[in-house]
């Protein structure tokens, strides 16, 4: 008999040193959406740089989270990022079309020179047509928009591909300057989307 619960007592604590060795847990939720670690894109992994919500007034539109190769913590490092990057968003609340589109095309132009705004015009006006395809972004929605180098810039919608491939690096960077540029769509999820709290 003491010899089982001293075999038990072993079994037991061998588990629970086992336990201090699993890994953290493998996502992280905001409001309610869970961003995985590390995610695959192009055939490289990819880790969570940072997550957060839009917020608009009161409301909470959609959870971002941005995925690079490697953590950056400034705009410019994020930009001058040369591997695979993903922006991925999941709507938590019905949004029509017409109004995500106008709120992407305005965060872009608040947030590009006039220059630049002319160079990716074309492209630009590709992606609007990507939100004429579909009426509405619905609650649960994923919209996922991935730059890949040498092939461009695809964008998912509930992971089904929609709209044409955009090939310019500067069209994916002034996408992401809709939340990280100097006159963000929310001063909150900027820092989230680079790692701070």
């Amino acid at each position: 008999m003491k010899r089982r619960n001293i075999l038990k007592s072993l079994v037991a604590a061998t588990m629970l040193a086992g336990s201090f060795c699993l890994p953290a847990l493998a996502a992280v939720e905001v409001a309610g959406v869970k961003f995985d670690d590390s995610i695959k894109v192009a055939g490289s992994e990819l880790k969570l740089n940072g997550a957060g919500v839009r917020t608009k007034v009161i409301f909470k539109v959609y959870a971002a989270g941005l995925y690079l190769t490697e953590k950056k913590s400034s705009v410019a490092d994020v930009l001058a990022t040369s591997g695979p990057r993903r922006v991925a968003i999941t709507m938590l609340r019905e949004v029509s079309s017409e109004d995500f589109g106008k709120a992407f095309m305005d965060g872009m132009n608040n947030n590009t020179d006039k220059n630049e705004r002319t160079r990716i015009l074309p492209q630009t006006m590709k992606f609007g047509e990507v939100f004429a395809q579909i009426p509405a972004l619905k609650k649960g929605d994923q919209l996922t928009l991935d730059w890949t180098p040498g092939e461009g810039t695809q964008c998912y919608l509930n992971g089904k591909r929609i709209g044409e491939l955009m090939p310019d690096v500067a069209f994916y960077n002034a996408v992401l300057r809709i939340w990280l540029g100097d006159h963000p769509v929310d001063s909150d999820l900027k820092p989230a989307l680079l790692g701070g709290k």
